[in-house]
């Protein structure tokens, strides 16, 4: 059940701004985030969701205060949460024993729960494990999705869509080689077994002009085991996705693009006399003398023909 919206009226130029910024708008805006604690949280549990907040900065914001919720059975808090911080993307950390070390990633849509996903962090190695040089916060990562299971598994595909929500950052309409700096590897096998791996490019001199590309692993190092889902349905989902009419390309007519993204065009043209279209002057297609004495009688017999034919009429 999604927060109730009650009708606000801005009393200050401030007020007005916020509400004007929480508007459907045709480009979205970088989605942000809220990363929260719920009952009893494990260190490894909250260490998992802190490196996902640092790998998510600075589009995030992390909440350390302990929350006696449970998000599958009651997600009212998230809804308030996400509506008070303009967020679309939540995670929380919890632990029991039935299920521990728990991770639950999910998404809404107008600020009701869309989708959300429970996750077992089975091996984990943080971001202060490994000794050597980070990325900057805010690089855009390079998404990595390694095995089929990820369009065979309905829950799977979801949560690769969710994945790709949480990294996706600003739209970029080109990149420059020397600015993948990052890769975020997401390894799933068909035990519902997902492996995160986080590593820095370096780009490396090869004698070419394309640099030979090695990769440092800087962390975190997780293995996820898929636990409990609660997705959305299909026209909720169809409903979320929509893309406004502003944004829809136009269609052109009489012009396609093929497989290489070469633009082609048809073009149509009328009737063409071909004895009148001026081709290449050369002496081997000028007309003789007796070729050009008949073209004047015809043009003479078609002259008085058509006088005949105004005498009759009138």
């Amino acid at each position: 059940m999604g927060v109730i919206q009650r009708i606000k009226k801005p009393t200050t130029r401030k007020g007005k701004k916020v509400l004007l910024s929480r508007e459907p708008k045709p480009i979205e805006d970088t989605k942000q985030s809220i990363f929260l604690q719920a009952r009893n949280p494990s260190e490894r549990a909250r260490k998992v969701l802190k490196d996902l907040y640092d790998l998510k900065k600075p589009d995030a914001a992390y909440l350390s205060r302990k929350n006696d919720f449970v998000p599958f059975e009651d997600a009212t808090l998230i809804e308030k949460l996400c509506y008070k911080k303009d967020a679309s993307l939540f995670g929380v950390s919890s632990h029991s024993k039935k299920r521990p070390h728990n991770i639950i990633l999910g998404r809404t849509f107008n600020y009701g729960i869309l989708d959300m996903i429970e996750l077992g962090a089975e091996n984990f190695k943080a971001m202060s494990d490994f000794h050597n040089m980070k990325v900057l916060a805010g690089i855009k990562p390079c998404l990595l999705f390694n095995g089929p299971v990820w369009e065979l598994n309905q829950d799977l595909k979801r949560l690769k869509s969710l994945f790709t929500d949480f990294f996706y950052r600003e739209k970029v309409e080109s990149v420059r080689l020397q600015g993948l700096e990052h890769v975020i590897s997401f390894s799933a096998t068909d035990d519902g077994t997902i492996y995160l791996r986080s590593y820095r490019i370096h780009l490396k001199k090869s004698g070419q002009r394309t640099p030979r590309i090695e990769l440092e692993e800087i962390g975190p190092s997780v293995d996820f085991k898929l636990r409990r889902t609660k997705l959305a349905s299909a026209d909720l989902f169809k409903e979320a996705c929509r893309i406004p009419k502003e944004l829809k390309p136009i269609a052109k007519k009489n012009q396609s693009t093929d497989a290489f993204g070469t633009k082609l065009g048809r073009i149509h043209m009328g009737k063409q006399d071909i004895n009148r279209l001026q081709t290449r002057k050369m002496k081997g297609l000028k007309k003789s003398t007796e070729e050009k004495k008949q073209m004047l009688l015809k043009k003479k017999m078609a002259k008085k023909e058509a006088k005949k034919g105004n005498m009759l009429n009138a």
